[in-house]
């Protein structure tokens, strides 16, 4: 505990601050403690994952008192989530010697789904044909001139397939709109996608650039359920590359960037970015010589990348609602569970599971296994 005493002094180099205190933050606590760095959190609710780990400030994300404390404790501040307020977080660093890492402008484009698609416009990243609707006659036209099915989304505070509504009908455009009406939206259009990847990457202070393998995800109910990486397809992963390595330099990154993409007849479609760690390289803890994590603090430090070289063929399940008995899991062959201490809640990612296997095959098998075992509605999935 005095290490993390230590952290909490004024202005310590040495210290993270960390808006959000979930299992990411969690997790990159436990990365960056084997380095000598120490974390300090600022969250809502004194009951989090990342308050088991470190030492956690509690007040509302856009309170300034705590965002100021945050800031003279810190020597940079970083985020476990997207949706947290970048004025009032702005606000409390203006003028201080404190950074704020990733950038606040890469913060404010992943927050706002109509300025994340245009930023992909901009840098040529292939997306969905898309248009902002923020009246009933302006949902309409997009329905005209995009076509159904669609997808109708809110442009703020979504995640997990929360606030988005399918749309293969007029009827329910109607519907949707009556649901979400209320709030500045976007219609996109349906892709019928072949399976979804996404990529991974960090970038330091000094412009050096850390690619992780392709993985392959596999969504249920809007939720990320399964990954599998490496995900073996030269062509997809030379292209994923070329658009991180374009967003990265763009908004001057420093830190692990994601973006998630639709794979539809060998081409990738942009879906979104999520500029922090993330839930599809989870695999990286047991799966690479450096985890997302480990990466994420050494570039926010200031430190060296770390490599990301695969040790194996790794594969991920969340843990969703509940974590199941350990003991059965624990006995299984290359499996590692990882439990962020939530109360249990429907819905709710409450852990994950890892393999690392010596083969895909012998992965796919252990995925399957798995799936089977805990979720049997979902062993069709792979």
């Amino acid at each position: 505990m005095s290490q993390r005493r230590r952290g909490a002094r004024a202005g310590a180099p040495s210290t993270i601050g960390i808006v959000g205190g979930g299992q990411l933050g969690r997790m990159m606590a436990l990365a960056g403690y084997p380095l000598g760095l120490d974390f300090l959190f600022l969250d809502r609710s004194g009951d989090t994952p990342a308050a088991q780990v470190a030492t956690s400030l509690v007040g509302e994300f856009t309170d300034p008192a705590m965002l100021a404390e945050l800031a003279r404790r810190s020597g940079v501040i970083s985020f476990d989530w997207e949706n947290i307020s970048v004025p009032a977080l702005r606000k409390a660093t203006r003028g201080s010697a404190v950074r704020v890492s990733p950038p606040l402008r890469a913060l404010a484009a992943a927050q706002d789904r109509l300025s994340e698609k245009r930023l992909f416009d901009r840098l040529r990243i292939p997306t969905t044909h898309y248009a902002a609707v923020n009246s009933r006659a302006a949902l309409h036209r997009a329905l005209r001139d995009i076509g159904l099915p669609g997808v109708l989304k809110t442009r703020r505070m979504g995640y997990d397939g929360k606030g988005q509504a399918v749309i293969r009908t007029a009827a329910d455009a109607d519907a949707a709109w009556q649901a979400m009406g209320a709030v500045p939206l976007l219609y996109e259009g349906f892709i019928p996608f072949d399976y979804e990847v996404s990529c991974i990457a960090a970038r330091g202070r000094d412009g050096e650039l850390a690619f992780y393998p392709l993985s392959r995800n596999v969504h249920h109910a809007g939720i990320l359920r399964v990954t599998a990486a490496p995900w073996h397809d030269v062509a997809l992963e030379r292209a994923a590359r070329r658009h991180l390595r374009a967003l990265l330099t763009a908004l001057d990154y420093v830190g692990v960037l994601a973006v998630e993409f639709f794979v539809r007849g060998g081409r990738l479609v942009a879906n979104e970015m999520a500029p922090r760690v993330h839930n599809s390289g989870h695999w990286t803890i047991e799966g690479a010589a450096t985890s997302q994590f480990e990466n994420h603090v050494r570039a926010v430090a200031g430190l060296p990348l770390g490599a990301t070289t695969p040790r194996g063929h790794a594969g991920m399940v969340n843990l969703i609602g509940a974590v199941p008995e350990k003991s059965p899991l624990l006995a299984l062959p290359d499996v590692h569970l990882h439990d962020y201490g939530k109360e249990p809640r429907p819905g709710r990612k409450v852990g994950h599971v890892t393999v690392v296997c010596a083969s895909s095959k012998e992965r796919d098998q252990q995925l399957h296994r798995l799936l089977k075992s805990l979720y049997p509605e979902l062993s069709g999935l792979l």
